[in-house]
């Protein structure tokens, strides 16, 4: 039966993710604790993995509630992101850590997030996706697609790239218990799923490999016009209004809404 298998949030866009039980779809229709803080350069642009594969390297948590980021490698620190001298501090300490030029500051979005899509929502991907994909290559696991992918929604008790249906033309909708979610766009990829999760290596002819088997895996029930490329792998979606403030759950059975 489909359900929802997996939620996962990233509290500060670019580092670790944590898995939730169950999350409130906040009032700007993303996740609660989905990237509330981001890392800023001096313009103002987010700094993520994408300017930096040492984001790669730091393995860190963090406490919803407590609101402590802590970093567990290279070197063990808390930070108490709820002050703006804990935020000041975590953000000297990523800036030397991560090797980048400039002061960071951090900020806090605790009604969207920090996502790279303002007018969207939660990203929604197949466990047998994930697996599908990591079969592709013979170095990768689940784990590490899902890790490299970072969507917030995993459905269980689908087929792979079953969430590809949910952008186009007519493309349906799916409801997972009190939460009606739309698809919205398939989510083109950047460099970043390409690299090792843990060490910022990049995979060796991964675009290359990836284009090939997405081409050639392309689902019938997906709607081609929806892609501009095949280098495209999850689907971002919304929430509308009326369901914001409701909560997902792991476990919600899934259905479609035609």
């Amino acid at each position: 039966m489909p359900h929802i298998d997996r939620l996962t949030v990233y509290p500060v866009k670019g580092l670790d993710s944590l898995d939730v039980d169950r999350s409130r779809v906040r009032a700007g229709g993303t996740l609660e604790h989905d990237r509330e803080f981001a890392l800023l350069d001096a313009d103002g642009e987010r700094v993520n993995a994408k300017q930096s594969d040492r984001f790669h390297t730091l393995e860190t948590s963090y406490d919803p509630e407590t609101t402590t980021l802590s970093v567990g490698a290279p070197e063990g620190r808390e930070f108490p992101l709820d002050s703006e001298g804990g935020r000041a501090e975590a953000a000297t300490w990523l800036t030397d850590a991560l090797g980048l030029d400039g002061d960071l500051t951090f900020d806090r979005q605790p009604e969207r997030g920090h996502v790279d899509r303002p007018s969207m929502g939660p990203s929604v991907i197949s466990t047998a996706t994930l697996s599908t994909v990591a079969d592709w290559f013979d170095e990768l696991t689940v784990d590490s697609v899902r890790r490299r992918m970072r969507a917030n929604i995993e459905v269980g008790g689908v087929p792979a790239f079953w969430e590809d249906r949910f952008v186009g033309a007519d493309a349906p909708a799916f409801r997972a218990g009190d939460v009606r979610i739309e698809g919205v766009t398939p989510c083109g990829r950047c460099v970043v799923p390409s690299r090792d999760p843990d060490t910022g290596e990049p995979t060796p002819e991964f675009r290359e490999q990836f284009l090939r088997n997405r081409r050639e895996t392309f689902p019938e029930w997906a709607d081609r016009d929806a892609f501009d490329h095949f280098y495209s792998l999850m689907v971002i979606a919304r929430v509308p209004e009326a369901d914001r403030g409701e909560t997902l759950s792991v476990g919600d059975t899934v259905d479609i809404v035609e």
